[in-house]
């Protein structure tokens, strides 16, 4: 049963789905979509909060990841909080995409991957294009940098990259499959990862809570939330590049007639990182569409959900979407739908993306030295979680020291978790509907199908993680999350004003939100691209 259901009451009969036959637009390559009806959204009301979390509370529990964890105090250390106003727009550009790809789903009961295949030229030309895109979320660099304070907690230390090389490949193996238990046990998979990202949301938010009010300092709190709105400010070039930065903002030079500043990009690299994984990033966000068809929400109620290989039996996944009917009743209803979806996105969602990059980027601006240049990356992490142990000092000194680090730990480890199960979502969805192989498989076999491609993931996972190197793996991934996100949020787009009805179109303000996006991060894709290629050319 739907954690909704006590909250809606029963679909509208009053137009039978059996009076109209679905529409087919797109590629005539995938299935034509069948027919249901729309049930009533949940009545919003403060008390059935709880009870109506959903997608935004996984995602946003994941928000709180990899990079904010690695990147974002490295940025910090150095510039302290004048550039997280890059972390704003990519949030909220992610925001208007999350909503977006959640209007297809509750229209059609699929994952907007499928709905991007169903696009003209057709899903072959599509397989190859995102089979590019996605590299990035099938290279484990979570896991080999949560294997780091994973061995600081055992070694008492930082591990040394050289000496401890083997212990750290052997622990970033283990971690990964670690995250395969939540995805092969439970009934719903949906379900193990609402609870886990529920714990992980409690334990970290509320440990860099205590140490934010007890031990951060009001300057260090509004030098942080006053960087998210200092938009154009950036590093200007220096005669020492090694001193402390200069930071202009280029709005107020261009007003005010005074000459145009050169740039700093020496650490161009880490800030677009940085922009990328601010929120989810890439195509991680995708899996948000797919947790809306998993919740029940909208037409996901009437296809079902991906089932867990132990504990899933009973649950199965239509091959195809279904859609309904517009009609006054039915348009009533998908309003308050939508209304359903942008609330937890803005109360949820949201927040819990400026809190996971806040945070952390507090620990670096308040127990680090500022100006400094740390190309490492767990230098950074490490310096910080010794500078929490010295504030806090006697004997819960150690203790804090610990934590600090069991929640690098814990947040690496659990997006990488959301990052493996996303993307087998993406393309364990689209072959489900699009291969006719299976679709002529009984629809319990999802469970199976899904076990199958998280065994295959390993393999490829544990070869990554044995002969390349985790730094090579974050440098890599963030790129291709900016330039994956960028092209993504235009072809949701392009989805949403063709294949849904023009009652449901997003309006003209979403358009252009989701072509910003475009430019946006493709924009930072590119100069992070320049940096890799600079630093490379550099090292051949």
């Amino acid at each position: 049963m739907s954690q909704n259901d006590n909250l809606t009451s029963q679909p509208d009969s009053s137009s039978p789905s059996t009076q109209w036959e679905a529409p087919w637009p797109g590629s005539k390559q995938m299935p034509r979509w069948t027919t249901g009806e729309l049930a009533p959204a949940p009545v919003f009301t403060w008390r059935h909060i709880p009870m109506m979390l959903g997608p935004g509370l996984v995602m946003g529990a994941a928000a709180v990841g990899g990079g904010e964890w690695l990147t974002g105090p490295l940025v910090t250390a150095r510039y302290g909080g004048s550039l997280l106003w890059l972390a704003t727009i990519s949030i909220i550009c992610q925001v208007i995409y999350n909503i977006e790809i959640s209007r297809y789903t509750l229209y059609t009961g699929e994952p907007i991957f499928t709905g991007k295949f169903r696009l003209l030229p057709g899903p072959i030309f599509w397989l190859f294009m995102y089979l590019v895109l996605d590299m990035g979320s099938f290279l484990p660099y979570l896991c080999s940098n949560a294997a780091i304070p994973l061995s600081a907690l055992f070694l008492g230390d930082l591990p040394n990259p050289q000496e401890h090389r083997t212990l750290l490949k052997v622990v970033s193996i283990g971690i990964l499959f670690l995250t395969f238990l939540p995805l092969i046990f439970g009934g719903k998979v949906y379900r193990s990862l609402k609870i886990i990202m529920t714990f992980k949301l409690v334990v970290v938010v509320g440990f860099l809570g205590i140490l934010a009010i007890g031990y951060s300092t009001a300057d260090t709190w509004k030098e942080i939330f006053s960087g998210f709105v200092k938009f154009g400010t950036l590093p200007v070039v220096t005669d020492d590049p090694e001193g402390p930065p200069v930071m202009k903002n280029f709005f107020v030079s261009l007003f005010t007639g005074s000459s145009f500043p050169a740039i700093d990009f020496s650490m161009i690299g880490m800030i677009t990182a940085m922009a990328a994984i601010a929120g989810n990033g890439g195509l991680t966000n995708t899996p948000i569409s797919g947790f809306t068809r998993d919740q029940g929400w909208g037409m996901g109620k009437e296809v079902g959900a991906i089932p867990s290989i132990i504990g899933g039996r009973s649950i199965t996944l239509s091959h195809v979407g279904k859609v309904f009917r517009v009609t006054p009743e039915s348009l009533k209803r998908w309003f308050g739908w939508v209304n359903h979806v942008q609330r937890e996105q803005f109360l949820v969602w949201m927040p819990a993306c400026f809190l996971g990059m806040a945070l952390p980027s507090m620990l670096s601006v308040q127990f680090l030295p500022r100006g400094q240049i740390l190309k490492d990356k767990w230098l950074a992490a490490g310096m910080t979680a010794q500078g929490v142990a010295d504030a806090v000092g006697g004997s819960l000194g150690p203790a804090f020291w610990g934590m600090t680090l069991f929640c690098g730990f814990l947040v690496l480890s659990t997006s990488a978790l959301t990052n493996i199960d996303g993307a087998l979502r993406r393309w364990v969805d689209l072959a489900w509907t699009a291969s006719p192989v299976l679709r002529k498989l009984d629809t319990h076999w999802i469970g199976k199908i899904y076990f199958g491609a998280l065994m295959g993931a390993g393999v490829l996972g544990v070869v990554l993680l044995w002969f390349v190197q985790g730094d090579t793996l974050l440098k890599v991934t963030t790129m291709i999350y900016n330039y994956a996100l960028g092209f993504s949020s235009l072809h949701v787009l392009f989805v949403n004003r063709t294949l849904m009805p023009k009652e449901l179109q997003p309006s003209l303000l979403r358009c252009a939100g989701l072509f910003f996006s475009f430019l946006f991060f493709t924009l930072i894709a590119a100069l992070a691209n320049i940096d890799l290629l600079r630093e490379w050319m550099a090292t051949s």
